[in-house]
């Protein structure tokens, strides 16, 4: 079973986290799976560390830090697997963490991508802000995810132990069906970071495959481990790659209207910042939409193979705006959305057809 499934670690600069959720990693995982250290040219002593100290540890170097997106597909050209499990650094596993998401991935053969459960490793009572229980997106692009909305986490109390499709699967940790990734050409190496595993699920949908969260199995993430939160680099990338992602994968006659609803929610965004004292981050949110204009034409649209996206995505992209919602009418839980009056309102083209 060992060359079926690959669980592959993006380093960079991170052996700290190496040294601390490394051994459980080999405890918990090494009769199910292999285990590989992706080195993104690194200036600690990643590379050293794990070769003195964890010789079983599968080393690939990249020659050049290319970010979330490029390390991977760089370094998942190289290995052969029917799965790869994508983990953060700073990722402490548990027992019995991974076989419950290779037997759901075996069960389904249109399942493209689940995660685990997210838990936060400080609180460990309450979901972590990436990825929670599976996440969501709202129709102007918008992430949230059970357990998580915008800063609003959810303590932990088992109302999400099930397994369930959903939109997307965190980055963090999700394994992947390694034949969908190579169809879709792995991760879009423009995103650097950020949204690169949204939009990777989108396009999975779009193609006709399916995203799973599986509780039956949990993970703690630290989270923030390469940039913290509050980052103007971070929110240039938040900010660029959402509107990239939206333009490949909405919609076409949808996407002109969520584009220009988004120039008003930037603008708002960007003044929140400067009246915050952030000037950086206000600066970054332009540069962001500055980079996303220059780059849009690199992209054909439809961006998918298939273009049918109503049909594998409109059960998942709320039709609402999240932050009318949150801000407005104080929804702070993912319980409290009422999806089911926003998909069956009159309006809804999902509903008319």
């Amino acid at each position: 079973m060992s060359n079926r499934t690959s669980v592959v670690i993006l380093n960079w600069n991170t052996r700290h986290f190496l040294q601390k959720f490394l051994p459980n990693v080999l405890k918990y995982t090494s009769e199910l799976a292999e285990i590989i250290v992706v080195d993104n040219a690194s200036t600690d002593d990643s590379v050293l560390f794990i070769e003195k100290n964890y010789p079983t540890v599968r080393i690939i170097r990249n020659s050049e830090n290319t970010g979330f997106a490029g390390g991977y597909n760089t370094a998942l050209s190289q290995i052969e697997a029917e799965y790869f499990v994508l983990l953060n650094s700073d990722v402490d596993v548990t027992e019995n963490w991974l076989l419950p998401l290779i037997q759901l991935m075996d069960n389904n053969h249109k399942i493209g991508a689940c995660q685990p459960k997210i838990l936060s490793y400080h609180s460990p009572d309450y979901f972590e802000y990436a990825g929670s229980a599976g996440g969501f997106i709202d129709k102007f692009g918008y992430p949230f995810c059970r357990g998580r909305i915008f800063n609003s986490i959810e303590k932990d109390n088992h109302q999400y132990d099930d397994t369930k499709p959903v939109f997307w699967a965190t980055g963090a940790c999700m394994i992947v069906r390694s034949s969908v990734y190579k169809m879709l050409g792995g991760f879009d190496t423009i995103f650097f970071a950020h949204m690169e595993e949204i939009d990777l699920c989108w396009r999975m949908h779009l193609n006709g495959y399916s995203v799973y969260s599986c509780s039956y199995s949990k993970v703690f993430h630290i989270g923030g481990g390469t940039l913290p939160k509050r980052n103007p680099r971070k929110t240039f990338l938040n900010f660029r790659n959402n509107l990239l992602m939206i333009y490949k994968n909405s919609e076409p006659s949808e996407i002109k209207s969520i584009l220009a609803i988004r120039f008003f929610l930037d603008l708002l965004a960007s003044l929140k910042f400067l009246f915050s004292g952030s000037f950086a981050d206000f600066k970054a949110v332009w540069l962001a939409r500055r980079d996303f204009n220059k780059l849009k034409s690199q992209y054909q649209r439809p961006f998918s193979a298939l273009q049918s996206p109503k049909l594998k995505t409109s059960i998942f992209i709320y039709p609402k705006s999240i932050l009318w919602d949150y801000y407005i009418c104080g929804r702070k839980k993912f319980s409290s959305i009422n999806w089911k009056e926003a998909q069956n309102k009159p309006s809804d083209e999902t509903v008319r057809k």
